[in-house]
């Protein structure tokens, strides 16, 4: 098979988009696929190939706030064009918006079939930036987005039934999954809670209340002040972003590690006692899958992603969205029951052992089949041939 991915964001940036898509790409290799990436940048930006595929930048600029993301505006033509030059069996448009909606657009001109893998929850993010006026005409582009797509595939039944309620059409759950070697906890490190500022011996906090994303307004990670009153916890605090300055003010009790990656973020999260996840607009959030299988119970909003990760008094605790007295609350009960704690992690880990990247990735798989198995979309100026060819192969 031939894949086309159109990635909003990749590479050298590493979110949950970049992670996903790289276990994609490690998935489409061992089966002998060829791929390539089309992602914002510029010609000198690295890497130019990831598990053999070859990664294509196309202009883009970065966010005035947030010079980590950038944005690749412009015309469908150029998208038509680097498409129509490696002639792609399926088009995969990862969490789309301004450069994947020109690409569903190339692949609609071009007849190719696309997958549109919806991860973002760009509207409620508008709002939490203050531009709430914007909301319905930004759901309205995330629908035209996801009707040109051959199909739509969404993390969590939460965001099936929230494209479903505005109006796209045949959305399927495509969940992801969870490297449950890498995130272990006998990755736990008495040295790691120690440079945290933890206790080994009853003179100070003893329990460790994690959190690992970007440091984004989005990501609510403010409302974790609220657990400065909870006693004998230490909170420390995972990442990077615009608002790590305003965060180490408003948290001058954290500990602030910085962006952790590989083995340093799997010895972290193994090390943490609870995870607390506050934001309210997570599609998925990995974060909370990989610290339960590194055996942490999570605490995180009953909405989004965390309605389908955390079962409430087995693997931790969901509270409403903005009921911040909840989350304290919660994180209490844990942070006074080392007993419950051990009991939440083990079904947690237990949880997600059979979550693995080959088994959500050949899915991906069943789910790319399906879409070049229906009828090509409207073709402008070129027949295409690809997704036949593909199946006749396969035959």
């Amino acid at each position: 098979m031939r894949v086309a991915v159109i990635a909003e964001s990749f590479l050298p940036q590493m979110n949950g988009v970049s992670h996903s898509l790289l276990r994609v790409l490690d998935h489409l290799a061992e089966r002998g696929d060829e791929a390539i990436v089309i992602a914002p940048g510029s010609r000198g930006d690295r890497p130019r190939e990831v598990a053999g595929a070859r990664v294509l930048r196309v202009p883009s600029f970065a966010m005035p706030k947030y010079r980590k993301v950038r944005v690749a505006p412009g015309g469908v033509a150029r998208i038509r064009r680097l498409l129509a030059d490696f002639d792609p069996d399926v088009v995969h448009v990862a969490s789309p918006f301004v450069l994947g909606w020109r690409g569903v657009l190339a692949a609609q001109d071009l007849g190719i079939p696309s997958v549109a893998v919806y991860q973002t929850e760009v509207p409620a993010y508008a709002a939490r930036y203050g531009m709430r006026g914007l909301e319905t005409v930004l759901w309205n582009h995330v629908r035209n987005i996801h009707q040109h797509a051959s199909l739509t595939l969404a993390p969590s039944s939460y965001t099936v039934d929230q494209l479903t309620g505005i109006g796209v059409s045949d959305v399927r759950l495509w969940a992801r999954g969870v490297d449950s070697s890498r995130f272990d906890p006998t990755h736990r490190s008495a040295s790691f809670r120690a440079k945290v500022g933890v206790s080994a011996n009853g003179t100070g906090p003893e329990v460790v209340v994690g959190f690992v994303g970007r440091l984004a307004v989005e990501k609510q990670v403010e409302d974790l002040r609220v657990l400065s009153s909870v006693p004998n916890v230490k909170l420390v605090i995972v990442g990077e972003g615009p608002q790590k300055d305003r965060l180490r003010r408003l948290l001058p009790d954290a500990h602030f590690t910085g962006f952790l990656g590989g083995e340093a973020l799997a010895q972290a999260v193994a090390s943490f006692d609870i995870m607390a996840s506050p934001g309210e607009f997570e599609t998925f959030c990995q974060t909370i899958q990989e610290a339960m299988a590194s055996g942490v119970p999570v605490v995180a909003p009953a909405r989004g992603g965390p309605l389908d990760l955390v079962d409430s008094s087995r693997t931790g605790w969901l509270y409403s969205p903005g009921d911040l007295e909840g989350l304290r609350a919660h994180v209490a009960d844990l942070a006074g029951d080392a007993a419950k704690r051990r009991a939440f992690g083990l079904t947690a880990r237990e949880t997600v052992l059979g979550r693995t990247w080959k088994s959500v990735c050949s899915q991906l798989i069943g789910h790319y089949s399906a879409a070049i198995a229906r009828p090509a979309p409207q073709v402008i100026g070129r027949s295409y041939t690809g997704g036949a060819r593909w199946a006749q192969d396969r035959v």
